[in-house]
């Protein structure tokens, strides 16, 4: 083991938090969940990262998703480059958006149609206005822990009780905004099922992040993800699968072809754009032909659909279509990684939770089962930031917060993954000395 040096780091973040507020563009990255200075990165190349005091990372959180091959993939550098010869934005239609919109809709069985934007939040902002007009509702269901981006609709905290009306828990939310979000506890048919029977006839959408990525890898409870299928088949009610992080990464899919339950909307990002700002949301076709400029739903963007995204979408996705095996790769990776974590825990007497999907995995600093966002919030948050730096130091780069999920990608070698393992058991050994 050794002690990262963060000398430039803790420059550029000294003169950052002068002219940026925190110091960052995203929360997360402050590490004030962790403690610390955060890492100023400065280059990648495959499963490494590389920052700007020199050190050098396992990295595994590929850009929270987006690099599930790696960075710098050749294929995906070279659309890149060659978009931006030709342009990096026209404000006009493309061929690449065409051939990656049918590319979407032949992963993605559920999409008929699909419209690009810039960003998860986007997506999924879209996606419920859409969702709205469709109905001619107003309310929509989400649950606690499921993150869909910052917009205001989304930014509500939960009362006490199983399931209540949502109070703006950001500044700048407004009480009119938070009164049409409602809220259910994460992975709780009995929640939603009230809900929709308190609110007859008014409730347009229930979103959901399938397998949650923002309270830590959380999956659905058997038969959840086809519980809401019903409910929302018997209600008249849009189901909105979020899949910005679980899109094109659990499998060609996503999660919906994992668990066999299809939504009537989904929302995508990451991966789509291989590493550049991008998303989009799509569903059948008579919702989405609400959209303007067929339908009166309105919703634009400049640089949607912009040439060197999807240039970049376009070459990853064609890499995951055509090469199936790859998830197979890193479902391997990833279950060696956890199952060498819970033996690294069970071995050392302690009692920690370790869950995992595909290539998406973390551990919870409890003794409890984590289905839920309550169950995430029993976690020792203070020993995790030790674990944390511990790791850090061991030259593995985790998501700097509890309640993240790991995204692993599949340029890690099998020295990589030995690598992790050993660093777990050993940063476990140092926080409980």
């Amino acid at each position: 083991m050794h002690s990262v040096t963060l000398t430039n780091s803790q420059t550029l973040f000294s003169e950052a938090q002068h002219h940026i507020p925190g110091g960052v563009n995203s929360p997360v990255r402050a590490f004030q969940a962790v403690g610390g200075t955060p890492v100023f990165m400065k280059s990648a190349k495959g499963a490494y990262l590389f920052d700007e005091d020199n050190n050098k990372y396992i990295d595994l959180i590929g850009s929270w998703g987006p690099m599930i091959l790696g960075h710098g993939q050749e294929e995906v550098t070279q659309a890149i480059i060659e978009a931006v010869h030709g342009s990096s934005s026209f404000g006009a239609p493309t061929r690449r958006e065409v051939t990656i919109a049918e590319l979407i809709c032949e992963m993605v069985p559920s999409i008929e149609k699909v419209r690009m934007v810039n960003s998860g939040t986007e997506a999924t902002m879209s996606a419920v206005r859409v969702a709205r007009g469709y109905t001619g509702r107003e309310k929509f269901i989400k649950t606690i822990g499921c993150y869909h981006g910052h917009g205001d609709s989304f930014l509500i905290a939960a009362g006490s009780g199983a399931a209540t009306m949502g109070t703006p828990n950001s500044p700048g939310v407004t009480k009119g905004t938070a009164k049409d979000t409602l809220l259910a506890p994460h992975n709780d048919l009995d929640a939603i099922q009230y809900l929709v029977d308190a609110n007859p006839n008014e409730i347009a959408a229930i979103i959901i992040e399938p397998v949650a990525g923002n309270m830590g890898c959380v999956l659905p409870k058997e038969g959840y993800l086809e519980g809401l299928r019903k409910i929302c088949d018997e209600n008249g009610i849009v189901l909105i699968f979020d899949e910005v992080m679980t899109g094109f990464r659990l499998a060609k899919g996503g999660a919906q072809e994992v668990y066999g339950v299809t939504p009537d909307m989904t929302t995508l990002g990451k991966i789509i754009g291989g590493g550049m700002p991008v998303g989009a949301y799509g569903g059948k076709k008579e919702i989405m032909d609400c959209v303007s400029p067929i339908g009166k739903v309105y919703q634009a963007g400049t640089l949607s659909g912009n040439p060197v995204a999807m240039a970049a979408g376009l070459a990853l996705l064609n890499i995951l279509n055509n090469n199936p095996q790859i998830y197979q790769n890193l479902e391997q990776k990833t279950s060696k990684i956890a199952d060498g974590m819970r033996k690294s825990i069970k071995e050392q007497g302690l009692n920690y939770t370790v869950n995992h999907i595909g290539s998406m995995t973390n551990i919870f600093f409890t003794d409890k089962k984590v289905e839920n966002f309550e169950d995430a919030l029993t976690c020792d948050t203070a020993l995790f930031g030790k674990y944390f730096h511990a790791m850090l130091n061991r030259g593995v780069y985790i998501a700097p917060a509890q309640f993240e999920s790991w995204f692993l990608s599949n340029s890690l070698s099998d020295e990589d993954v030995n690598r992790i393992i050993e660093a777990n058991e050993d940063a476990l050994r140092e926080i409980h000395a």
